[in-house]
Order: structure tokens, then C-alpha cells, then sequence
């Protein structure tokens, strides 16, 4: 027989979680980016995504980092992956459109064919996340679909916008909406984790 290995030093978890700041990160910044998609007079197209940036950066990008961090610290592989996941999303989001594009870069056609493929990417990302996401919960699997079926539709609207075609009011409604309701649905479940742990029982259904 052979001496046994020396126990792992065991520390306090002394880790708050990160679900909620993470989930507060995504939810607001991405119904930020819906409003964006909307129609005019909510707003103009392509160049008002000047108004994400800032919240990209420091709460959707930064924050959202951080929680997925501590999410891996704590050994949350799903959580924590997603939470750096998007946080770095929202980076590469802001960076490719003031850096590179830059705020007079216009919306030329290589540079929407190239958001059209950053969304389907992005949307193959998600993926990967909404078959693992009904072991954590269905409002969390809800967030997930709509998540996919949003980056579906940016690839869609900035394809259709690349190939020389406009979108309809209607159809401007439909890709701002969708997100928005995303963004909804993540806040909520922000909420309900705050409410639950804040009053330690079951207060909204997550």
C-alpha cells in the first residue's frame, strides 16, 4: 500500500454569488441593444449604438466578466462560462464598432456582412449553451432560446441590410422586440434569485 496523498488545503468559501450582478449585466445592457434595434423614434439604426457602448463596457462587459470569474471560482463551470462568455461579447461588441469601424466607419457593406457573420457566431455560442441549459432551470432555458433566436435575427437583419434591402417597420419591431423580451426575461431572473436568497425562501418562481 502506498501513503496517501496530503489533504488539499480546504478555505472558507467566503464567494457571494454571482448569478445576480451577472444576470443584471446581460439582462440591462441586452434590452438596451434591443431598443437600439427598434424603429424610429426609438432609434436610428446603425448609428445609435453609440448609446450601448458605455453600459457595454462597464456593466454588461466588465461585470458580467467578474461574475463569471467568481462563478468559476466556485466551480460553476456553466455559469461561469457564460458570464465570461458574454462579457466578453459585449467587449468585442464595442470594440468592433468604435475601434475598428470607428463612428464614421457608416454602415458599408463589408461591415455589415461582417456583423451579420459576428451575430451567427455568436448565435453558435449560444447554442451550446441552450442544450445544456434545462438541467439549471426553465426561465434560465428561456433566456438561452431567445438569446439564440436573436443572434438568428441579426444575422438575418444585417444580411438583408448587406445585400442592399431595408427592413420594415414591422420586421424593425420584430428584431428589437425579441431582444428586448430577452433582456426582460434575464432581469427577471436576476430578480427572483435577489428576492429568494434576500428573503431565504422561494419568493419567484426561477
Amino acid at each position: 500500500m502506498t501513503e496517501a496523498p496530503p489533504k488539499v488545503e480546504e478555505k472558507p468559501e467566503w464567494w457571494g454569488t454571482p448569478a445576480i450582478i451577472g444576470l443584471m449585466g446581460f439582462g440591462t445592457t441586452t434590452m438596451i441593444a434591443g431598443l437600439t434595434n427598434l424603429p424610429a423614434p426609438y432609434s436610428n439604426g446603425f448609428a445609435n449604438n453609440w448609446v450601448v457602448f458605455g453600459m457595454a463596457m462597464a456593466f454588461g462587459g466588465t461585470a458580467q466578466f467578474a461574475a463569471g470569474l467568481i462563478a468559476l471560482r466556485k466551480g460553476n463551470v456553466f455559469a461561469g462560462s457564460a458570464f465570461v462568455g458574454y462579457g466578453s461579447f459585449w467587449w468585442a461588441f464595442t470594440l468592433m464598432l468604435t475601434y475598428y469601424v470607428g463612428f464614421d466607419g457608416g454602415a458599408t457593406t463589408p461591415i455589415l456582412w461582417g456583423i451579420a457573420g459576428f451575430a451567427f457566431i455568436w448565435f453558435l455560442f449560444t447554442l451550446s449553451f441552450l442544450i445544456n441549459a434545462p438541467k439549471h432551470g426553465m426561465v434560465l432555458t428561456g433566456v438561452f432560446l431567445l438569446l439564440v433566436i436573436a443572434f438568428l435575427l441579426l444575422t438575418w437583419k444585417f444580411a438583408t441590410l448587406a445585400g442592399g434591402n431595408t427592413l420594415s417597420t414591422g420586421e424593425n419591431w420584430l428584431v428589437g422586440g425579441e431582444i428586448f423580451l430577452d433582456g426582460l426575461l434575464a432581469w427577471y431572473l436576476a430578480t427572483a434569485d435577489l428576492t429568494n436568497w434576500n428573503y431565504s425562501r422561494k419568493v419567484l418562481p426561477t
